[in-house]
């Protein structure tokens, strides 16, 4: 996703998976400068259309602590506990999701 008026990136989604089954694992990043503006929310949005467009009855995702409450805020539950992933502590999070098919 662009920055309108600078034509940098300010926020990208890597490797979305759509697996088979039920879940979608994925990663997304807003840049630093970029956070607050709603460009995470509105990429998140069209992740979770496509999950549901896809048949997906939920999705899963690995949350940096510090993103917790942002994806609590778009309907994700914390599940199980903390872990490491390359040396950041994450925790899992699952959203249930409403099937478009």
């Amino acid at each position: 996703m662009n920055a309108p008026s600078e034509g940098k990136k300010g926020a990208t989604s890597l490797n979305l998976t759509f697996h088979k089954g039920d879940t979608s694992d994925g990663r997304m990043a807003v840049l630093k400068d970029w956070r607050g503006r709603g460009i995470g929310r509105a990429l998140l949005g069209v992740l979770l259309e496509l999950a549901a467009q896809r048949g997906l009855a939920r999705v899963t995702l690995s949350a940096q602590t510090h993103t917790i409450g942002f994806y609590e805020r778009a309907g994700f539950r914390p599940i199980g506990d903390l872990f490491l992933d390359a040396g950041i502590t994450h925790r899992k999070m699952e959203r249930e999701l409403e099937r478009t098919q």
